[in-house]
């Protein structure tokens, strides 16, 4: 079908996201099962894609599912993917699971955070191990990169701040340029304002790919050494289920692992924070 669109419409979405991810027309096409000069003629304005070929276009590029209903209403048709409030009776299986991971990393803590780092959910590890944290800092909506980072959260017990801080920074700015978003490019950047300036020289425990927490234990010399992995669900077709990430901080060695063990509180499930203003500590 060929007509004609608005020159800043779908094809100029199209090319920013193709751009975005470093793809060309070819290599586009060939993963979206169709012709470069098909791909040329969408970005052009000069063809309307289908419906399903906008969502293989959106699919091959790994566009996030808030983004693929936007590029649907910009070619005239209506989103394909749902977005449920997290209480959903719908999503108590979703909500189950996320429960079920989360508590079984206990003793070591873990959270639950939307595309923004708000706390969705903790386990009782991860609540001990912030309660040193201003209580203003802690209260709901909880800003979890806001938490670990700001002076009265964790960051005066991070023995590796500069390293590990930047560390974060960077993959919260990778983020922003790989799925735009002015919140997430306005937090990266509020963020790096609290934290001290990049080291010139990191530190040997910075490796590019996996920096390890540092954190001294309040009234001892001793410190946790903690690494961080993400986990999401890979085949979501719901927005809000898509945009969750379950964070865990793993022991980085046999003593970490044995103090938290001595410290883990009883493994009880921690609700999720209800929606409130967000208030500013500083």
């Amino acid at each position: 079908m060929t007509t004609e669109t608005r020159p800043n419409g779908l094809g100029r979405s199209l090319r920013d996201w193709r751009t975005r991810r470093r793809v060309s027309q070819l290599e586009l096409a060939t993963r979206a099962g169709t012709t470069q000069r098909y791909v040329s003629f969408i970005e052009s304005g000069r063809s309307l894609p289908g419906r399903a070929m906008v969502v293989r276009i959106a699919e091959s590029l790994e566009v996030p599912l808030r983004e693929r209903n936007a590029l649907l209403l910009a070619a005239g048709y209506a989103p394909a993917y749902q977005e449920s409030r997290l209480d959903d009776p719908r999503l108590a299986p979703v909500r189950a699971a996320l429960t079920q991971v989360m508590e079984a990393h206990h003793p070591y803590p873990a959270v639950i955070v939307d595309r923004y780092a708000d706390l969705v959910a903790c386990n009782a590890a991860f609540t001990a191990l912030v309660a040193t944290a201003d209580p203003a800092l802690l209260t709901p909506p909880v800003d979890v990169a806001r938490l670990l980072l700001h002076p009265r959260g964790l960051a005066p017990r991070i023995v590796n701040l500069e390293e590990w801080a930047w560390h974060i920074l960077d993959a919260m700015n990778t983020e922003a340029v790989r799925n735009p978003d002015d919140r997430l490019t306005q937090r990266a950047a509020e963020l790096a304002r609290l934290v001290p300036e990049r080291p010139s020289n990191p530190g040997p425990d910075y490796v590019g790919f996996a920096v390890p927490l540092r954190l001294r234990v309040p009234g001892s010399t001793e410190e946790l050494r903690l690494l961080t992995t993400l986990t999401r669900f890979g085949t979501a077709a719901d927005v809000t289920v898509a945009e969750l990430k379950l964070e865990a901080f793993l022991p980085a060695d046999a003593r970490t692992a044995e103090l938290l063990a001595e410290a883990a509180p009883a493994p009880t499930p921690a609700p999720a924070p209800a929606a409130a203003p967000r208030p500013d500590p500083r």
